[in-house]
């Protein structure tokens, strides 16, 4: 594993070859929240701690990431630059809690995203002891690092919708349900949520610090998002390739959402907890409005209409891992207490997504242009709508 070396000198931000910085509107509740505030994002290399990461360069903070190696081939992280944007890009895997804690102490940053996770929920069949590893024992050691380091005043844990216990009626899962899981990747999502419970009530609330969050999301889109076994990455590789979009389980229903949507509830809460809202610590929910809650085939329709042209067909496999047939959430405490709305609904957000890989592959923007634009447009809309 490559380590960066934190000691090693970085151009300012305004020497860099790119600069990302306003270039949108502000957002009332963000303007000036997180300027100039050490900010660590874990799993900044993979597809929504890349968006994190660039969003909060935007709104003037200082990020620094630990990661492993991005997960895919290509990845937003290197199409995008990231690596530019940051103060520190360390490599440290999460289940090694003394480099992770050594690591920590050192970038002393005063606001932790933990993203960094196994996000597959197919691969957890397969790995299951790692996904366990990973997404349990990696965030208990990263809640340690939280404990340890008192430059620490907000710890945001960044979940799954696919925490709860599944109900047969697929929800709408409130904050207040039950966690559990019937199969390895839910179960470890809900077993971190306990584990953070646990620190919570028993370190966190004792010391007075830091203030916490579990945020909750449903099933995230947008440009730059390459993992396997994802509709979306593998609809714009096949249509890419022109050929035709291969679906497994058509008829599942999801809350669809685009990344920002999801990515402007996290800081809301960020941003409430730095400006000392004690009573704002807890779980929250971030998922689309009903009418986002579509089937696998609208998603792949509305897509393919977005991008112009191509089709889809069944994908003929043989047995496969068990996948819930319905999964919505509600986020009615976010909408009462943050003044969250989703802003982009299911036509607008597939559309956008679409959009982003047809020009990436296009050649008719690079992926920083492409997320700035999708930052811009959504941080417009956000603004007209205060």
């Amino acid at each position: 594993m490559v380590n960066s070396d934190m000691s090693e000198s970085k151009p300012s931000h305004s020497q860099r070859s790119h600069t990302v910085g306003d270039v949108s509107p502000q957002v009332r509740p963000l303007d000036g929240a997180f300027r100039g505030r050490r900010i660590l994002v874990t799993g900044h290399t993979g597809f929504k701690g890349s968006w994190l990461s660039l969003w909060l360069r935007e709104l003037g903070a200082r990020v620094s990431g630990i990661a492993l190696d991005p997960p895919t081939e290509p990845s937003l992280y290197a199409a995008a630059g990231l690596a530019d944007f940051l103060e520190h890009d360390l490599r440290r895997d999460i289940r090694d809690q003394d480099g992770l804690l050594e690591a920590v102490r050192e970038l002393r940053p005063e606001v932790i995203f933990h993203l960094a996770a196994q996000p597959i929920v197919r691969k957890a069949f397969s790995q299951s002891a790692e996904t366990f590893e990973v997404n349990v024992m990696g965030s208990v050691n990263l809640f340690e690092c939280a404990r340890q380091v008192d430059s620490v005043v907000v710890l945001i844990h960044v979940s799954s919708d696919k925490c709860y216990r599944t109900n047969p009626s697929g929800g709408p899962y409130g904050e207040d349900d039950p966690l559990g899981g019937d199969e390895p990747y839910s179960a470890s999502k809900a077993a971190a949520e306990l584990a953070l419970q646990a620190y919570a009530g028993t370190f966190f609330e004792r010391a007075g610090r830091p203030l916490w969050a579990s945020v909750r999301a449903g099933n995230v889109i947008g440009g730059g998002d390459w993992a396997e076994d994802r509709i979306i990455p593998d609809a714009a590789r096949a249509l890419a390739r022109g050929q035709p979009v291969k679906v497994r389980n058509p008829v599942h229903v999801r809350p669809w959402q685009h990344v920002l949507d999801a990515l402007y509830g996290y800081l809301l809460v960020a941003a409430s907890l730095l400006a000392s809202r004690r009573d704002l610590q807890g779980a929250w929910n971030f998922g689309p409005d009903h009418n986002a809650e579509r089937t696998v085939e609208d998603l792949v329709k509305t897509f393919l209409s977005a991008w112009g042209e191509g089709s889809w067909e069944a994908a003929s496999e043989g047995v496969s891992a068990p996948e819930t047939g319905k999964l919505v959430l509600d986020s009615a405490k976010a909408g009462r207490l943050l003044q969250w709305t989703p802003q982009w609904p299911f036509e607008e957000a597939v559309g956008r997504t679409a959009r982003w890989y047809r020009d990436f592959y296009g050649k008719k923007g690079a992926a920083l242009e492409l997320c700035r634009r999708d930052i811009h447009h959504f941080t417009t809309a956000v603004a007209a709508s205060e």
